[in-house]
């Protein structure tokens, strides 16, 4: 297109037409994962964190994630598309938990975010003492923070009413939280007295090709329950207990 200058005479102008999908311009970010809770160690916190990294790569994010030494794994180690995996020697206190004391980590957390030049910090279980020192070394450092809760906890035992005061100190200014259910997120605001406005539920997505039955092998005279969960009580395992009453064979 042309338009007339100070001198009256018409100036050429270039315009560059792109289509709406490239004017959104897409930030990439670089998102560090940290929680005690991931492989070699099983269970659905460490599924979570490798299955949402991988999907984050995809869409061309770079994602790095920290957690404490299992045994032999220490170190820097990479796994599928280049997930880049920090072990670091971290004592364990309890269930895989680390011991927190917020400044023996610091050196550690610090320097990791730096090199990597993290822009994003995510963290993981309320059960995670790194966790907690992440959310609270990144603060420091003015970085953009998430978490998220994977587990409902009660009100009245010793070990709730201690992680919950930790949960509010920890989550009182982050940016964001995300909870796996609606259930989960009623707790996590009750439990941290958050504004329910920053808090997102989020399910965990099921790939149900990998859960369908061989319809050969059904019996039709018996009803079969499938319970995947550990026999926790906060995990639902009370079902087992109505076996019984309602007359199903729960294995």
């Amino acid at each position: 297109s042309t338009s007339k200058g100070a001198s009256g005479k018409g100036t050429l102008q270039l315009v560059t037409l792109l289509s709406p999908s490239h004017r959104r311009f897409r930030k990439i970010h670089s998102i560090c994962m940290v929680s005690d809770f991931f492989y070699p160690n099983m269970g659905g916190v460490e599924s979570h964190i490798y299955q949402l990294s991988q999907c984050l790569i995809e869409r061309g994010h770079k994602v790095i994630i920290v957690t404490h030494a299992y045994e032999d794994r220490k170190g820097i180690r990479y796994l599928t598309n280049g997930l880049k995996v920090y072990y670091l020697p971290l004592r364990v206190m309890y269930n895989q938990s680390t011991a927190t004391t917020l400044f023996h980590s610091l050196p550690l957390l610090r320097y990791i975010f730096v090199r990597e030049r993290v822009t994003i910090v995510h963290a993981h279980s309320s059960f995670s003492a790194m966790a907690h020192d992440a959310l609270f070394h990144a603060k420091t450092m003015q970085l953009r923070t998430v978490f998220t809760d994977h587990s409902l906890f009660g009100f009245a035992d010793v070990s709730s009413v201690l992680t919950n005061k930790l949960l509010t100190v920890s989550l009182c200014d982050t940016n964001h939280i995300i909870c796996v259910s609606y259930t989960s997120k009623e707790n996590t605001v009750l439990r941290a007295a958050l504004n329910p406005e920053i808090v997102s539920v989020i399910p965990n997505a099921v790939d149900p090709t990998d859960f369908t039955p061989d319809v050969s092998r059904r019996n039709k005279s018996t009803i079969t329950v499938v319970v995947v969960s550990r026999l926790v009580y906060r995990k639902g395992n009370e079902i087992q207990n109505i076996r019984g009453k309602a007359g199903y064979d729960c294995n």
